[in-house]
């Protein structure tokens, strides 16, 4: 596989940094080989969805996740930057409620695997920012939910001297203690 995997302080999220070729040209590289992603990353996985989401600055979308018909996310930023965030909500892990947060940007093409039974959110860095996820489930909007951005018990470091702009829904999220969980 012509990439390097790092782990995060969540062992299950894994970053995905792809071997680039370049030349004056401009460059190439494989963003997604099903065959690589099973042996390296995990095996089974099959991904049923594209997403693509452009924001503005200050923009912070999440924390998300669905109850039912978890979904899995490959994400990638190909325009700007954003710091990725990726929470435990599965009550039976030792690692419940923690966090893990890595910069995807275009520069760095660094990708991240979020696993179904985490929370998943990002904040926009640059002037905008363009990301691209796949998906292992579809969305269903009657099973999503949301975890406030700054719940103090999970206590994420954003990167942000700013108030961020949020959505209605994520403006609106619940703290971890009162969420519903996986098991």
């Amino acid at each position: 596989m012509a990439v390097h995997l790092t782990a995060t302080a969540l062992p299950e999220v894994v970053v995905i940094e792809p071997e680039v070729s370049g030349d004056a040209r401009g460059f190439f590289y494989e963003s997604f080989n099903s065959r690589d992603f099973s042996e390296h990353v995990q095996a089974g996985v099959k991904f049923m969805q594209d997403n693509h989401s452009c924001s503005a600055r200050g923009v912070l979308r999440g924390l998300h996740y669905q109850i039912a018909h978890a979904q899995g996310k490959l994400v990638r930023v190909v325009e700007g930057e954003v710091f990725d965030v990726t929470v435990d909500i599965r009550k039976s892990s030792p690692r419940f409620g923690k966090w893990s947060g890595v910069k995807l940007s275009a520069e760095n093409r660094r990708q991240v695997w979020v696993p179904p039974g985490f929370a998943h959110g990002f904040v926009v860095l640059s002037d905008s920012a363009q990301c691209l996820y796949k998906t292992t489930d579809y969305w269903y909007p009657e099973h999503e939910r949301s975890i406030l951005w700054n719940d103090p018990t999970v206590g994420i470091e954003w990167p942000i001297d700013f108030e961020p702009l949020l959505s209605e829904k994520d403006a609106a999220g619940v703290r971890l203690a009162d969420a519903e969980h996986f098991e």
